[in-house]
């Protein structure tokens, strides 16, 4: 594939920032507005945990089922994007979540992560817009969410 290396970097950091957006919208915004950063028919699996969701409406509605009373954040690494074509590109991203159910506010002593993971995504350029096709999520490591 021949493609300019400024156009080459402006495409791997966007796909960079819908990876970073996504854990924010999940600690930060609103849990459900990260089916936005999916095209249309985009999918999220979990193999091991025998999850697929398909859809940008479902996706909506997984997300937006975030149990009130959690609090968490996620820690983003390794992040590394791949173009595959001018329109399509490839990445990996481990992640680390802090998470707790129950919060009612103020600081919280800090313990163990409950999960350490990574994402495999496939990216696709659409109207102007880089968003995830799939995203498959791999968790070697993982617990239950403590309560506070």
């Amino acid at each position: 594939m021949d493609l300019d290396p400024l156009q080459r970097l402006l495409a791997e950091r966007a796909c960079e920032r819908v990876i970073l957006d996504f854990v924010r919208r999940l600690d930060l915004g609103e849990p459900s507005s990260v089916a936005e950063l999916f095209t249309e028919d985009g999918t999220w699996e979990w193999p091991d945990g025998e999850r697929l969701v398909e859809g940008r409406g479902a996706l909506r509605k997984y997300f937006g089922s975030r149990p009130a009373g959690r609090l968490s954040r996620r820690l983003m690494s390794n992040v590394l994007v791949t173009l595959t074509s001018p329109d399509t590109a490839i990445s990996t991203a481990y992640f680390t979540t802090y998470r707790i159910d129950g919060y009612h506010g103020g600081q919280v002593t800090a313990g163990a992560p409950v999960q350490v993971g990574h994402y495999e995504d496939n990216f696709r350029k659409a109207k102007g817009s880089w968003l995830i096709a799939t995203r498959t999520l791999f968790l070697p490591f993982g617990g239950p969410t403590p309560r506070h």
